[in-house]
């Protein structure tokens, strides 16, 4: 089943400068059971990552970090609790653009779907990293 992702802003990022690699933010929040009925919503969202994980290095991506969520160290959470939080980084928002609006994400993303109650993602660039930048020698 073919699923295109909902709520993509492609507009905002396509109006943002294009400054070298861009981190995606995710914070995700499962459900308790599947919409499918296979397993729990980290049973769904694991279904997805599979597929996701080759998408991500074919357009140059590469996850940098995945957790699960503890609970809030400062501030106050204004939307419910998060599960987990990936970060990704791709060389462009273009390239993100073109996984995310693809035929192959839209195969995977059914399983996403199935296992998110909400999943929020945050583009940011870059102003420090202790990483050195992609495609350096250092």
């Amino acid at each position: 089943m073919l699923s295109e992702p909902k709520n993509i802003r492609k507009d905002f990022l396509e109006s943002l400068p294009e400054k070298g690699p861009v981190v995606m933010v995710n914070l995700v929040r499962f459900r308790a059971r599947s919409l499918d009925g296979q397993g729990t919503g980290w049973d769904a969202y694991s279904r997805y990552s599979k597929g996701d994980i080759p998408l991500i290095k074919k357009v140059g991506g590469t996850v940098l970090w995945a957790g699960h969520v503890e609970g809030v160290a400062f501030g106050e959470l204004a939307d419910g609790r998060w599960d987990w939080v990936v970060l990704v980084q791709y060389p462009s928002r273009a390239a993100f653009l073109e996984m995310m609006t693809s035929s192959d994400y839209a195969q995977v993303n059914a399983h996403r779907e199935n296992g998110v109650e909400a999943h929020v993602v945050m583009s940011a660039n870059q102003t420090y990293s202790k990483f050195a930048p992609t495609g350096s020698s250092a």
